[in-house]
Formats: structure tokens, sequence, C-alpha cells
């Protein structure tokens, strides 16, 4: 599918999609620069984006395949794509994984997650499968026994595995814990979720000739967001031109930062996609240029919109009304997210604020931290895997939580583990 003019698809979306047909009632006819658009509202977008009923498509949902993203089981996010939107999405993915070190021949092993609408395991596969290098693909998927794991990669002398942190480590850990290498692996592709520095001696112990790297940036909601960039800062990745667009915006006025080493929050626009269209929308993260080649930057982690607790993904927004909902007696006057790291695990610090009197708000908490469990089983699961941290809650006073210096607004999510 051509990379298609930027008019012509502003003037389709907005006669074919109710929600961007809303959202552009202001802007005008014609539409030269992404600019011109307004930052999609996460929240709305959603919203307008739902199984029956849907606002923000710009057809039938009569060819597609269907994904699901992180959202609560009371509010789960939907992603989709035309069969020749996945393709080009794989391709253009698969080409980049050169980038990321793959190379003829080389055996992978795909330890993503599969199942339950998830995406990352189908499309890591379709990415080799598609990838401009022959390949050997072993789909093992995360959820195998560790142990049969271990010998499918014996097996097969498989040199490059590939899944998210949390997967690499705790396949590090039962080797290590058994007295085993796997000195054949030549390289770990990383996705999902930052790769630590804490977590690196543990790899090395069990893949002793292996490098880490990241696979690339991508999620099913944004797309494609940046091809991995050789060198010694797995964070640092350059735009998919010209399949997409990555703009990097000031979070309190959304003005475009173009200033290298300037954090501001990743906004994308995908110039391809026409069933389900993805404009201005923010992906999530917090990244700066880097100023060292075109379209270069490196991320900085969780932005306000959601965060990512080892391989579980929390939509801000989620959580927030999560929280309204239990708190009935109108307890609570703000709600933050804090995200730590501490002996090779990711936490989550849910910071409320009350007004001071203590009287049921032990209770209140437990209340909240059990819902928040059960509209997201999977932050509990990965809590009795052991790779992240129990969830935590904490009462402050209004004036303790944390705020932006410039504006006073409050920090939704504070992150924490950018020094880990």
């Amino acid at each position: 599918m051509p990379v298609q003019p930027l008019t012509e698809l502003i003037r389709f979306v907005r006669s074919q999609s109710p929600f961007y047909a809303d959202l552009y009632a202001e802007v005008p006819d014609r539409v030269t620069e992404l600019t011109q658009l307004p930052v999609v509202p996460q929240a709305e977008f959603w919203r307008a984006n739902t199984p029956r009923d849907n606002r923000l498509l710009t057809g039938p949902l009569d060819e597609a395949v269907v994904f699901k993203s992180g959202g609560t089981t009371g509010s789960p996010k939907f992603s989709f794509y035309t069969r020749e939107e996945w393709r080009e999405f794989t391709g253009a993915f698969g080409a980049g994984l050169l980038e990321s070190g793959l190379r003829p021949g080389h055996r992978v092993a795909d330890l993503f997650y599969a199942g339950e609408l998830y995406a990352s395991f189908t499309f890591i596969l379709d990415s080799l499968h598609r990838s401009p290098v022959a390949n050997v693909r072993l789909p093992i998927g995360g959820a195998a026994p560790l142990e049969s794991t271990v010998h499918t990669l014996e097996q097969f002398d498989v040199e490059v595995i590939a899944g998210t942190p949390t997967t690499l480590c705790a396949l590090a850990d039962h080797l290590v814990t058994a007295g085993r290498q796997l000195p054949q692996v030549e390289l770990l592709l990383f996705g999902g979720e930052s790769l630590y520095r804490d977590q690196e001696p543990l790899l090395a112990r069990a893949f002793p000739n292996s490098r880490p790297r990241s696979v690339g940036y991508a999620s099913v909601d944004a797309g494609l967001l940046g091809c991995a960039v050789p060198g010694p800062d797995p964070r640092v990745h350059r735009a998919f031109t010209p399949y997409t667009a990555v703009e990097i915006l000031d979070e309190e006025s959304d003005e475009p930062i173009t200033e290298a080493g300037v954090p501001g929050k990743v906004v994308v626009s995908d110039l391809r996609r026409r069933l389900m269209p993805v404009l201005r929308y923010p992906a999530g993260d917090r990244a700066e240029w880097t100023g060292t080649g075109p379209g270069h930057f490196r991320i900085l982690g969780r932005s306000q919109e959601g965060v990512r607790v080892g391989p579980v993904s929390l939509y801000t927004q989620d959580v927030q009304d999560l929280v309204r909902a239990a708190d009935v007696a109108g307890r609570v006057t703000g709600v933050q997210l804090v995200l730590r790291h501490r002996d090779g695990r990711d936490a989550l610090l849910l910071r409320l604020a009350s007004d001071g009197d203590p009287a049921g708000l032990r209770e209140l908490a437990d209340m909240i931290g059990k819902q928040l469990l059960a509209d997201r089983p999977s932050f509990a699961d990965a809590v009795g895997a052991g790779h992240i941290h129990p969830l935590s809650v904490e009462w402050v006073r209004h004036g303790e939580l944390a705020v932006n210096a410039r504006s006073g607004k409050l920090i939704r999510v504070v992150d924490e583990r950018l020094g880990s």
C-alpha cells in the first residue's frame, strides 16, 4: 500500500470516521501539515473505538485482524488492521530487524506472548517471516514451560531469542539455577518493556556470548514507532519514515520540540492505515531527539497516558476511573502512579492524596488495590510469577503529590526507574 498524501488521507478520515469528523470540526478544509491537526484525546479515542457501534473506524468490520492492548477487563482496548495494513506493518518492522542484528540464516525463537487477542507473538513471527533475510522461525511462545523451551533452544542451536525482558530474565534465572548456559545464543532481542542495567549480569551468566538489543519500537494501537539504531544505547531508535511520522511534543503545551535533549511525549501519525486511523496519537512514552541522525530519538519511559510495569500495561485513565468508582465518599483528592525498579523487577506504587482524616483510608486502599487486580488480572499473574513486585498503595496530603515545576499541574505518572 503506497503512503498516501496527507491531504487525501485527512479528507478520507474526516468524511468516513464520525470520531475524526467531530475532532476536526474546526480544522480547515485543506490540511497540509500535521501540526494543523489537534492531538488525539486518548480517552475519547477509546470510548469511540468499541466492538459495537464503533465511531472511530472508517468502514464496516468485515475484513480485519483484531488485537487487544492493555485496557482493564471493564475497559478493553481493541485495535483493527486490514490484511494489507498488517502485511505492510510487519513487512516494515521485519526490514528493521536487520538494524537489530538479524542476519541471514539466524535461528530465532519467538518467546513473546500469544492468545487472548494479544499481538506481540504473532507480530514478531510475521515480521520475521517478512524480513528481507532468510531465517528459521521457532514459534515457542512466552507461556511454554521453561525446561521445554530450553530443550528446543538446544535442539535447534538457536542463535536469537526474542521476548520481553521479563521472559528473558526468567529463562536466564532457570538456566543459572540449574548451573547451565546457552553459549550458542548470539542475540537477545527484547521488546515491550525496558531492559535495565541490573538485569544484564543475569542474562550474561546464562547467555555468555549474547548481546541484548532492542527488537524495535512498535505498539498494536499506535503501529510503527521506531527502528533500532545500532550502538551502545538500546533506547535510541529512528522513525519509520515514510510509513509513520513521529513527533515529540511538550507535555504541557503540545508544541513540537525540535531541539535535541529536550524531553517530551511521543505522538505518532500512521500515513498508511485507513480502517482505524491513527493521526497525532499519543503513544504513551516520553522521548528526546538525540541529534545524532535524522529522526533519531531516545525513549525515556512512559508518559502521562500510561504505564508499563514489567510485562503489564496500564492506562492511567483506567486507574483514575477505578479509584473514582471505589471512592464513593469523595476522600481521594489526587491520584499518582509511581514506577520504581529494584532487585531486577519493576514496582508500581499507587499514591493517593486525601483530606487528612485517616479514618477508613486503609480499608479504602485495600478495596482499590483488590479492584485493580481484579480488573487487570495480568498484573496479579505477573506478581505471582515473581516478574514484578506486589502493588503498594500509600496515602499522602495533596501538597505532597509531585507537580510540574513550571505549570504547577499534577504529574500523573512519576517514573523513578530511569537511573536503574
